[in-house]
């Protein structure tokens, strides 16, 4: 079939953008499971529009490539999997080879894509002499929860800091606590993404003394705040989280770290001092996100907003001499009312009871937590993973960054959950 240049150029610049916005989308506080499936729908009608043109689709992304498309990487590997064009693929590896940064985008794809069409490459990969397709075969594998045997203890005791770093990740998605131990081994490496996922790994397996080597990375703002925060609050012993919470609002220099993690803890103890931080603008939107992660308010739907929204701008901006250039976190949270949300509480604040935790209203139970994975929004469902590991120590993570469709289908379906 005959496609118009014009309309493959469109369709390989729509498919490229809307993927990386996904990429966003899976940790940001505004999309929820069917806003992802509504995206991914956006994403698959442009591949379609690739695909129907045959080898010319490829073609079309394959010339735009370069040392910072991301998206494009993405759709390619993906039509070329889809395509077993193997001429396709190994251009692709020289290029992913030469330009870092499109690493993303071959990750982002291998995640997409159905694991029928992944498969076949995954020994390859993992046999592979370089440490970048180890690393993606390694991925591969952890993304799609699939285990890949006696590699995983072959890429642990690699000194490639990357590679080591991906094969501990993929042993704690998978929990393989036989491997614990060889993990362990790494626990203080010098390089710090391979130590945070070291610890990362072995904490989602019951290693209490792994939390102590998180604990740095999530009280410094980073990729992997969040995540440690996450695991933290879901292994910690309670009384051990509220001294650390304490030492945390405490620290002027670290106000938003405490309001995620009271969120996270979920006592409603900690609400009367979250609706007080809704004052302070540059807080004000994270604490109503704590303030819903535990009671399950939506703000929105409550009339619990601003009706005028303030005069505020986290940055960054057009002035070039101006070192703020960091995206603002918190920019499509709802801006709290902190009078309407006061009176809310004291009309509701009864239902919750001190010393319980809480996530979007109900106590943490392995109910509460699912219910979070099916109604939640991203960083909700993320922190609802965490939880539920401690549930069940030895199912696999739950892939909150995998095709909506395939979550869906392991949240209607429990017997396959973990599998």
């Amino acid at each position: 079939m005959n496609t118009l240049p014009v309309v493959l150029d469109l369709h390989a610049e729509e498919a490229s953008f809307l993927a990386i916005l996904r990429d966003y989308a899976l940790r940001a506080p505004h999309y929820d499971l069917d806003d992802l499936g509504k995206l991914e729908d956006r994403i698959d009608a442009h591949l379609d529009g690739l695909r129907i043109a045959g080898p010319a689709g490829l073609e079309t992304l394959l010339a735009q490539l370069g040392p910072h498309t991301v998206g494009e990487i993405f759709a390619s590997v993906v039509l070329a999997f889809e395509a077993h064009n193997t001429n396709g693929l190994s251009q692709l590896s020289e290029h992913v080879r030469n330009a870092v940064e499109t690493e993303r985008g071959y990750l982002m794809a291998l995640g997409w894509l159905d694991w029928e069409w992944v498969a076949p490459w995954i020994d390859r990969m993992l046999a592979s002499p370089k440490p970048l397709f180890r690393r993606l075969g390694l991925a591969a594998c952890g993304m799609h929860r699939h285990d890949p045997g006696a590699a995983l203890l072959t890429e642990l005791s690699q000194a490639e800091p990357s590679v080591l770093a991906r094969a501990a990740r993929t042993a704690g998605e998978l929990r393989r606590h036989d491997l614990m131990p060889t993990i362990r081994a790494h626990r203080l490496h010098k390089d710090a993404a391979t130590r945070f996922w070291v610890n990362w790994a072995t904490a989602q397996m019951g290693d209490e003394h792994a939390l102590e080597s998180l604990r740095p990375f999530a009280e410094q703002p980073g990729e992997f705040q969040y995540r440690a925060l996450c695991v933290l609050l879901a292994w910690q012993h309670r009384e051990h989280s509220i001294a650390w919470i304490h030492q945390l609002i405490q620290n002027p220099e670290q106000p938003r770290i405490g309001i995620q993690a009271i969120g996270l803890l979920g006592d409603p103890v900690g609400v009367p001092w979250l609706i007080q931080q809704m004052s302070d603008l540059p807080y004000a939107r994270v604490a109503g996100e704590a303030f819903s992660l535990m009671t399950g308010a939506d703000l929105a739907l409550l009339n619990l907003e601003l009706q005028q929204l303030p005069d505020f701008d986290a940055g960054p901006n057009d002035d070039a001499e101006d070192s703020n250039v960091v995206m603002d976190p918190d920019e499509n949270l709802p801006w709290p009312d902190p009078q309407s949300i006061a009176v809310w509480w004291q009309a509701h604040g009864g239902d919750f009871q001190a010393g319980v935790s809480y996530m979007l209203g109900l106590p943490h139970s392995v109910n509460s937590f699912q219910q979070a994975l099916a109604q939640g929004q991203q960083r909700q469902r993320i922190a609802a993973a965490c939880g539920i590991a401690r549930f069940r120590p030895t199912e696999v993570l739950f892939p909150t960054s995998a095709p909506a469709s395939r979550q869906k289908k392991l949240l209607g379906e429990p017997a396959q959950f973990g599998r």
